[in-house]
């Protein structure tokens, strides 16, 4: 050491600094770099994301090495500092020797550390695939002392009882975490595409008695009826397929084909028989039943349309392909009249809302932020609410949204007025 000129150490010093730099930036490169776009280059078959996925595998060799590597630098640039503090002012000098370590502290802290740091973080993937050709080779010469070091560290956290896991692709995303995913990629997915990601992602957590028609609104008809009134219903039905019961809807005998009785409508009269003949077997369904689960029996039963029932058997609704296809795309344009005009607008901002509506539609259509915990429909919402049946007029207030009963009927809600939310108006 004595042999070398100032200007020599102060190269040497500088590469140390450099050295010390470049493992800073790839630790922080390594640890900040997207695992699931780092998967999906190397299955596009990307040799640098092999070999970093390869050193992600092994994360206790891999920072352990990099560990080792900058503290054995960091420690070789404070010692060749004091040697040439020593050489430029003599051993007598202690003030020398104490502003020299705060400076070397100082430079390691910015130029060593933050500054690599800071870079790293904003351009992780550009950094850590380059890195890892170097990093393979100094994982490889650290090898036995990183070895002791990392068995001492396990003994240590065995003694504790602290599980550690080496290989960080082997973590899986919960339903939330993707949730998040696919919020925070709105920059990158159009608004649609996104809102229909989050559908996917909510629909396991959905059964088929939030999505189903209500018992009172099937379109259903009676075998028994007189063929005129059957004639009538065929020909003015809004449906492809509809349930056909005797007597009454809880004795739903089939599901009838519209589309196979029109032959039968050309006759001057036919019989129930003959309708009889042309009935599908119906399909039941419980109605707790995952709607995502739903999808998979429609399709391997090859059937569009199933009966919900409760755990006593009751009839309590239907669910179609359609309805369940309507929560992950959105709502088709293919609608019955008695499907539509649920919502009027008023130009104060309220709106007068049909009971009946399914509290699902109102947060979807009209983004509202109505609770869905127990209540399907806007009127069992409000039952629930008061613990009562109210009257005409009664006024009331649920999730921040005023609401005004404009009419009941039979012991039901029939049209309610809901204002804007009030922390909407507070917060503008």
């Amino acid at each position: 050491m004595n042999d070398l000129s100032l200007s020599t150490l102060f190269i040497i010093l500088i590469v140390l600094l450099a050295c010390a730099g470049f493992f800073s930036l790839a630790e922080t490169s390594m640890m900040a770099l997207n695992r699931y776009r780092l998967n999906n280059l190397v299955r596009k078959g990307n040799k640098s994301a092999k070999l970093t996925s390869k050193l992600l595998a092994q994360t206790d060799k891999l920072l352990g090495s990099i560990l080792f590597g900058n503290t054995l630098l960091n420690v070789a640039s404070a010692t060749l500092t004091e040697v040439i503090i020593l050489r430029m002012f003599g051993h007598d000098n202690s003030t020398a020797l104490l502003l020299g370590t705060l400076s070397i502290t100082f430079v390691i802290l910015v130029f060593s550390e933050i500054m690599p740091k800071v870079i790293a973080a904003s351009h992780p993937e550009r950094v850590a695939l380059p890195s890892s050709y170097a990093l393979a080779p100094m994982i490889r010469l650290f090898h036995p002392v990183v070895s002791i070091a990392t068995a001492i560290v396990r003994s240590v956290l065995w003694l504790f009882r602290i599980k550690i896991q080496t290989d960080q692709s082997t973590q899986k995303l919960t339903l939330e975490e993707l949730r998040v995913l696919v919020l925070e990629a709105g920059n990158f997915l159009p608004r649609k595409h996104q809102k229909m990601l989050l559908n996917l992602v909510d629909i396991e957590r959905i059964a088929v008695n939030d999505v189903m028609v209500p018992r009172n609104q099937i379109e259903a008809i009676n075998l028994n009826a007189e063929p005129e009134i059957l004639r009538q219903q065929l020909s003015t039905c809004h449906h492809t397929l509809l349930p056909v019961f005797e007597d009454r809807l809880d004795n739903i005998i089939g599901i009838l084909h519209v589309r196979r009785a029109l032959s039968l409508m050309q006759h001057a009269a036919f019989t129930p028989d003959e309708l009889r003949e042309l009935l599908h077997e119906p399909y039941f369904i419980p109605s707790d039943t995952a709607l995502l689960s739903q999808l998979q029996h429609f399709q391997e039963r090859h059937i569009r349309l199933g009966l919900v029932v409760d755990e006593y058997g009751e009839l309590l609704g239907l669910v179609t392909l359609e309805n369940i296809l309507e929560e992950i795309v959105g709502e088709f344009t293919t609608q019955s009249p008695a499907q539509t005009g649920k919502f009027l607008r008023h130009e104060d901002g309220s709106f007068l809302v049909e009971a009946g509506t399914s509290l699902r539609d109102l947060n979807r259509k009209l983004g509202m932020h109505l609770p869905l915990s127990d209540a399907k429909t806007l009127n069992g919402l409000i039952l629930e609410h008061l613990q009562d049946i109210p009257e005409a007029g009664t006024s009331l207030k649920i999730a921040d949204y005023p609401m005004e009963i404009i009419q009941t009927q039979d012991r039901v809600v029939k049209v309610v007025k809901i204002f804007p939310a009030l922390r909407t108006k507070l917060a503008e």
